[in-house]
């Protein structure tokens, strides 16, 4: 049985905004970085590192790098590009068997087309890419994978309160490699205070569908 305790040590998001959005309140340009659909080119940093994996208590870090780059489709219609790519290092699970590993994991991307004039209630909703650009066998899918995401979420007071999903199936790749079926889901709490500071949990859960079902959480 692996027992093991992640935590995010740092999430840094260089923001690059507009005059207009500029003369926001401080405490409105922090809502708007919080919202997954919002109309922001923003940098993103996450870092997260694992302890206590296999018998030699092993350390993994993931720092994923998270560009968010707004298009707009028309007057109604924005499309927001996210990206993921996870930069890895990860020791050894036994010792005695095989050598610390980094590189570079899988990249994953997601297009949500959102309306540009939201209301009470903001969504967004299009579709999610896996691509196999892991340089690594230890965390590879060797799978090209597509699905779809979506989210939604509503910004109440100080509060920032919503959810994103998605989920990839494998269509194409390296026929002795798994089949893919991962679904990720987040819950987006956020609560701000004065000064554009705030309070934020964003857990990431993860199910393996292809996995048995006690290694599929």
């Amino acid at each position: 049985m692996r027992i093991s305790l992640a935590a995010t040590l740092l999430t840094l998001v260089l923001s690059v905004v507009s005059a207009a959005a500029q003369e926001q309140g401080e405490s409105d340009l922090a809502k708007q970085s919080q919202n997954p659909v919002g109309n922001l080119i923003s940098l993103p940093f996450q870092n997260n590192t694992s302890f206590g994996i296999g018998p030699d208590d092993a350390i993994s870090n993931v720092l994923n790098i998270q560009p968010v780059y707004p298009v707009s489709l028309s007057n109604n219609w924005n499309l927001i590009n996210r990206g993921i790519v996870p930069l890895i290092y990860q020791e050894a699970i036994f010792s005695d068997v095989g050598d610390s590993l980094s590189g570079l994991g899988d990249i994953s991307y997601t297009g949500f087309i959102s309306p540009s004039q939201p209301g009470k209630v903001i969504w967004g909703v299009g579709p999610s890419f896996l691509f196999p650009s892991a340089t690594e066998d230890r965390w590879a899918s060797d799978k090209w994978s597509a699905g779809a995401g979506a989210v939604v979420l509503t910004m109440p007071g100080s509060w920032v309160l919503g959810v994103l999903v998605q989920n990839v199936w494998s269509f194409a790749g390296d026929d002795d490699a798994e089949s893919v079926n991962l679904m990720t889901f987040q819950p987006i709490i956020n609560y701000n205070l004065n000064k554009g500071w705030y309070l934020t949990s964003v857990p990431v859960i993860t199910a393996n569908w292809t996995a048995s079902s006690s290694n599929r959480w």
